[in-house]
């Protein structure tokens, strides 16, 4: 029997992620105290159902029974039930404002804080997390993309991408995004601002493409950009890091830095890379 447990903090998406676990065939329980993790899977050997999948969300919410997760991840495992864990993880920026827009209390901030909730609930997490076999950063993943993710791992039985990459198109005028770990200045290619046929594109149009990939420079970079990435990426997983933020900027968002980002994210997909893509200044003036 397949032993699935999802875990991670308040708000990273447990609760899609068993939902897509639902959808594709496994027997789900939200909430399991952890000391009747073995109780529950004798249960389900036993039943008559034929239960062959479980999924399991156990998390903070379970109070002072969380702290009994490792003795009864022990006794799984002494009585011959494997598993695996899916840690759910997300930024506390984005946390905190996901809180906010349902306008809940965080489980562990008595006094109303969310941040102080956050910090107390990564302590708590931090030995799982480490134990974990799959971990998901959600910060920039769309629910639609969260489900692919699920079910490449859990369906197609892929590796799991523990780096999601987030390419940003920006302008430099409107500032530098604060959550960037890479900023590359494209600034000093042919700029199509100053072609009137070109002026009212943007870098998702195939002529302000052409336009701006015909440069020597450009190709030069894109190459050497390439190289950077590839070299880079493995260290950061290696080190552990699950969110790679890369910024793309050049004056206004419009055309040059919209052209780098999608080519580095088509690159990046045909690699095989978790990666999403999102152009914050293309539409304004």
């Amino acid at each position: 029997m397949e032993f699935v447990i999802i875990t991670g903090l308040s708000g990273a998406g447990k609760s899609q992620a068993i939902n897509v676990l639902e959808d594709i065939g496994y027997y789900c329980m939200d909430n399991l105290p952890p000391a009747l993790l073995r109780n529950f899977a004798e249960l389900c050997y036993q039943s008559k159902r034929n239960i062959e999948k479980v999924a399991i969300v156990v998390d903070i919410r379970g109070g002072k029974f969380f702290n009994d997760l490792f003795n009864s991840l022990d006794s799984l495992e002494s009585y011959g039930f494997k598993y695996r864990i899916l840690f759910l993880d997300a930024s506390d920026q984005v946390l905190i404002k996901r809180y906010k827009e349902l306008r809940r209390p965080h489980p562990l901030s008595s006094e109303g804080r969310i941040s102080d909730g956050i910090i107390k609930e990564r302590e708590k997490l931090a030995e799982v997390k480490e134990k974990s076999d799959h971990i998901i950063d959600t910060s920039n993943l769309t629910i639609a993309l969260l489900k692919e993710e699920i079910k490449s791992i859990f369906l197609e039985g892929k590796e799991a991408q523990n780096l999601t990459i987030s390419i940003t198109s920006f302008g430099f005028k409107r500032g530098v995004p604060l959550d960037a770990d890479l900023v590359f200045d494209v600034r000093f290619m042919p700029n199509p601002h100053y072609v009137k046929e070109l002026r009212e594109y943007t870098g998702n149009d195939k002529r302000v493409r052409d336009y701006v990939m015909n440069s020597k420079e450009t190709k030069i970079f894109i190459e050497k950009l390439n190289d950077l990435v590839d070299f880079l990426v493995p260290l950061y997983i290696k080190e552990g890091k699950t969110q790679l933020v890369i910024g793309i900027g050049c004056t206004g968002g419009k055309h040059r830095s919209v052209t780098i980002a999608n080519v580095l994210f088509e690159y990046l997909k045909e690699k095989g890379r978790r990666v999403i893509i999102d152009h914050r200044d293309h539409q304004k003036s």
